[in-house]
C-alpha cells in the first residue's frame, strides 16, 4: 500500500529532513510511526499525501508514483486517503457537523447517505451532542476528535494521522485507537505518528522508529522487498 524506496528530502540550504528512509507497509497492515519532535515523522506523512516530494528515492502509494501524478490525478489519491493533521486544519465558519460533512460532499456521496453517516461519526469520538457547535467552542482535545471525525467517515482505504491524541487524555486517547483498530479490522490501512510509546506499545501493533530523520528500526523492510518498482 505505501513504499519508500532510499528516500532523501533536502532543503536548498543542504540540510537533510529525512535521509534515505525506505520501508513498506502492505495493504490493510496498522503500523506506528515514532520518535522524538524533529525526527522526521511528518515529513513522512506528508509525502504520502503529496505536500511534500522527494529530493531523490522513490514514494509508491497503492502503486502510484506520487511524484509523478498530474495535478488532475492529484485529487484522487488524495480523496482515498483520510489525513488527521497536527494543527486540525478544522474551517470555523462551519458547524461541527458541517466540517464533517464537507468530506462526504466533496468525496460525491448520496446527500441522503451524508447526516446519519457524519452523525454515526460524530457519536463515535463522542461529538454528537455538539454537532451544531462551531468548532471554536470546542476544547483542543475536542478539536482534534472531530478532525478525526472528518478523516474517517468517509472510510477511506488508507488512514494517516500526525499525532492523534496528543491533546487527549490516556482514557480518551485509548477509545481513539480503539476505533482506528475497528477501521483496521475492516481492512483499513492505518499509519499513525506518534510520540507515546507507552500508548503505542499497549496495541501491539508494530511500531517504526524515526531519529533525526533517519530509520532506526523498521519490521518490514528489505531491500529485496518485492513491492512495487519505483
Amino acid at each position: 500500500m505505501i513504499r519508500f524506496h532510499q528516500v532523501t528530502l533536502r532543503y536548498p540550504t543542504g540540510y537533510e529532513a529525512l535521509k534515505r528512509v525506505s520501508f513498506s507497509l502492505p495493504k490493510g497492515s496498522f503500523h506506528f510511526l515514532t520518535g522524538h519532535s524533529g525526527a522526521g515523522k511528518s515529513t513522512v506523512l506528508r509525502m504520502i499525501y503529496r505536500a511534500a516530494l522527494p529530493t531523490e528515492g522513490s514514494v509508491m502509494v497503492d502503486g502510484r508514483n506520487v511524484a509523478q501524478l498530474t495535478r488532475r490525478q492529484l485529487p484522487a489519491l488524495r480523496r482515498g486517503i483520510g489525513v488527521i493533521f497536527q494543527d486540525f486544519k478544522l474551517l470555523y465558519d462551519r458547524s461541527v457537523f458541517d466540517n464533517v460533512a464537507l468530506a462526504m460532499e466533496v468525496a460525491g456521496h448520496d446527500p441522503a447517505r451524508i447526516p446519519g453517516q457524519v452523525r454515526r461519526a460524530l457519536q463515535n469520538v463522542g461529538l454528537l451532542e455538539r454537532m451544531h457547535q462551531n468548532p471554536i467552542s470546542l476544547s483542543g482535545g475536542e478539536q482534534q476528535r472531530l478532525a478525526i471525525a472528518r478523516a474517517t467517515v468517509n472510510r477511506p482505504p488508507l488512514v494517516i494521522a500526525d499525532e492523534p491524541t496528543g491533546n487527549l487524555d490516556k482514557e480518551m486517547g485509548r477509545h481513539i485507537i480503539a476505533l482506528f483498530d475497528a477501521l483496521h479490522q475492516q481492512g483499513t490501512t492505518l499509519l499513525v505518528a506518534t510520540h507515546d510509546l507507552d500508548l503505542a506499545a499497549e496495541t501491539g501493533h508494530p511500531c517504526i522508529a524515526m531519529r533525526d530523520g533517519e530509520l532506526i528500526h523498521t519490521p518490514v523492510f528489505s531491500d529485496d522487498d518485492p513491492g512495487e518498482s519505483p
